[in-house]
């Protein structure tokens, strides 16, 4: 039995954290979900931008585009949206399964709209229409302003995937914008069933940005923390996903057909070569959670990975570690904002880079 379909008996489902025309074509995602267990993809900009420069079989579609269509967005969008729709309808059949709890395919909405919460709510409408595909989740940005348009969609019944999430504190209040969505659409008379969401914590880019700060306080104590600090805020971030979804407040939503907000971990390749390559895997197998992996993660895991259900143990030495943390002068709430604004800018060079590719 391949080690990787044990974590989905956990109760934790594996994505992977890639789509291209090359893993459709030959087999090779079908072959991961039939095998490995994967039940859902993610893609970004700069997935999409690796994709078309490393291959083939987006020459002819982009040949023939640069001659119909001037705007290079929509040839943009003419290349991607096909592989999100094939992704899609591969993993229709588990979507089917489990009621609509699994098998989803994130599409991201422009970069440029991040801070502009009108602008994607429209955007995440006209890409949910132009896709046309229920298990379809589309992206957006946890900035203030992407929680507003957040809010708002889940009140339409458009599924989305609230990414570059990077504290408790940021994963709380896409939580009670959830909540509120949900309550609004309850409200209007529509049926529950129809909103699907997932909150993506971003962890390896925190072990990074942290370890800078307790490498430059330079103490032992503080050098004993480095490579912490992601695995105990994914931990109590758990924690608040489950004093919000087993509240009072999303109990009486749950009753008319709401699914919870499952918590997404995300960059979970490890960018520290000293560190385990499944550091931010193993210790944070749960219930009711999702794992998108790398593809050279998701390999760790078949080759050596030791799945048992770790997320809802040593929860007060997770605390315990925030708090040094603190104690040290390290803001994790700082750090999420830092990053958050450093994430919008990356996928937005990746995004022009990847329309420079096109054009």
């Amino acid at each position: 039995m391949n080690i990787t379909k044990d974590v989905s008996r956990l109760g934790q489902s594996l994505w992977l954290d890639n789509l291209s025309r090359d893993l459709l074509r030959d087999g090779a995602l079908a072959k991961m979900i039939a095998e490995d267990g994967v039940s859902g993809v993610t893609s970004n900009p700069s997935i999409f931008q690796n994709a078309l420069a490393t291959s083939p079989h987006y020459a002819d579609d982009l040949a023939r585009l640069r001659r119909e269509e001037a705007d290079v967005e929509r040839r943009y969008e003419a290349l991607v949206i096909p592989d999100i729709r094939d992704a899609c309808d591969l993993l229709l059949p588990l979507f089917e399964r489990s009621a609509g709890n699994d098998g989803y395919v994130s599409l991201e909405v422009a970069p440029r709209l991040a801070y502009d919460t009108s602008g994607t709510v429209d955007e995440a409408r006209r890409l949910w229409s132009l896709v046309d595909r229920p298990n379809l989740l589309v992206k957006v940005p946890g900035t203030p302003e992407g929680v507003d348009a957040f809010e708002t969609l889940t009140q339409l019944g458009i599924n989305v995937n609230v990414t570059l999430l990077f504290s408790i504190a940021q994963a709380q209040a896409v939580f009670d914008a959830y909540v509120r969505g949900l309550g609004k659409r309850a409200a209007s008379g529509a049926d529950l069933r129809r909103a699907k969401a997932v909150a993506s914590l971003f962890l390896s880019r925190v072990d990074t940005a942290v370890d800078a700060e307790l490498a430059g306080i330079g103490t032992q104590e503080s050098l004993s923390l480095r490579g912490k600090a992601a695995v105990a805020m994914a931990k109590l971030a758990y924690q608040a996903y489950l004093e919000t979804f087993r509240g009072p407040a999303f109990t009486a939503l749950a009753a008319r057909g709401a699914r919870p907000q499952f918590l997404l971990w995300a960059s979970t390749g490890v960018k520290n070569p000293d560190y385990h390559d499944l550091l931010y895997v193993e210790p944070l197998i749960g219930r009711e959670t999702i794992n998108t992996l790398p593809d050279k993660t998701l390999a760790a895991l078949r080759d050596h990975g030791q799945p048992v259900p770790q997320l809802e143990q040593a929860v007060d030495e997770a605390s315990a570690q925030l708090a040094e943390f603190a104690r040290l002068g390290v803001d994790l709430d700082a750090v999420a904002a830092r990053l958050q604004d450093a994430g919008v800018k990356q996928f937005e060079t990746s995004y022009q880079a990847l329309l420079a590719q096109i054009g």
